[in-house]
């Protein structure tokens, strides 16, 4: 068994070696490369590594699955940041903004073609996987654009929240360990565990991350805390706040969202605290975070070859155990 990190380096030296964009025509497939050199914590496709290393040796089929779910990730980055007109990805250039537009759209279409290219190189389950990857694509667009239907609303709810974060964050990470865990021979009752796993490490996580941009330290989170809130993102906190809230702080809450104040981050801070969201919040994570750990716990594998997919959540949900 390998660690994640053993696995990260296995797979990134492969992954560079053999990206699959031909030269020409250069624009076209340059800002390809030029987007996959930007890096990224390669968690979805060592999760596929991952979910066929517990069930056996790795198999060729899983760096194909792999690179097909990282090359589709990246495919979603890109027309995403094209959505949300973004920038930065990274602290680098987006394409459309290097490149324009016209390259963003056709490089990110291109690079989901290549997923689906890669896919077809896997020898054993090909139906199967495709099945489960083709749905997984599908949810998450339905995610991004319920994500982008939100932005417009404010009176999205915790069921519709959750349900939006699942789609648009969570199933790729599912499937990914799904598509490993059948390529290594697992049972379909042993695989949907394993998804289930995913799928609720991911909730969690996504969470986690609601409450770290709010009330994470700027070493802890890497980034400039307090830019959901800026941004009127509807997170978790925002949405709980709203609902616990009695009527003279939703009217608080609604008017720091129609504003810009110097001290807005502070007052919503302050007001998440005051409504018991922040609680609600860490309440949920942890919700997540148990169920996670208990569809692993049901895995029929020995328990020791569990051991660096626990570890992994452990360090993504920052768990002391």
């Amino acid at each position: 068994m390998q660690s994640f990190l053993q696995l990260v380096s296995l797979f990134e030296e492969r992954f560079s070696k053999e990206l699959p964009f031909p030269a020409q025509p250069e624009n076209l497939y340059e800002p390809c490369r030029y987007f996959l050199s930007l890096g990224g914590k390669r968690i979805r496709p060592v999760l596929c590594l991952m979910g066929n290393e517990l069930f056996g040796d790795i198999h060729e089929d899983a760096f194909h699955a792999a690179k097909a779910v990282e090359l589709f990730h990246n495919f979603t980055l890109i027309h995403d940041d094209i959505m949300d007109k973004a920038p930065l990805r990274r602290g680098n250039q987006t394409v459309h903004e290097r490149n324009g537009l016209t390259a963003g759209i056709l490089c990110g279409d291109v690079m989901n073609i290549f997923a689906y290219d890669e896919l077809a190189k896997v020898a054993s389950h090909l139906p199967l996987l495709m099945r489960v990857f083709n749905k997984t694509a599908m949810e998450v667009c339905e995610g991004q654009q319920l994500d982008m239907d939100f932005e417009a609303r404010n009176d999205v709810s915790l069921e519709e929240y959750i349900h939006m974060i699942s789609l648009k964050t969570s199933v790729l990470l599912a499937c990914s360990l799904k598509m490993g865990a059948l390529i290594g021979g697992s049972t379909e009752g042993n695989a949907d565990k394993l998804y289930r796993f995913g799928k609720n490490m991911g909730l969690a996580f996504q969470l986690q991350d609601d409450y770290l941009d709010a009330f994470g330290t700027t070493e802890k989170v890497g980034k400039q805390t307090g830019g959901d809130i800026l941004a009127n993102k509807k997170t978790f906190l925002l949405i709980k706040a709203l609902e616990n809230g009695n009527a003279e702080q939703k009217e608080k809450i609604n008017v720091l969202l129609a504003a810009q104040p110097e001290d807005k981050v502070a007052q919503m801070l302050q007001l998440f605290r005051d409504t018991k969201a922040d609680v609600a919040c860490r309440a949920a994570v942890q919700h997540y975070s148990d169920l996670a750990f208990e569809s692993l716990e049901d895995v029929a594998v020995l328990n020791k070859r569990k051991e660096p997919l626990r570890e992994l959540a452990n360090y993504l949900l920052q768990r002391e155990n």
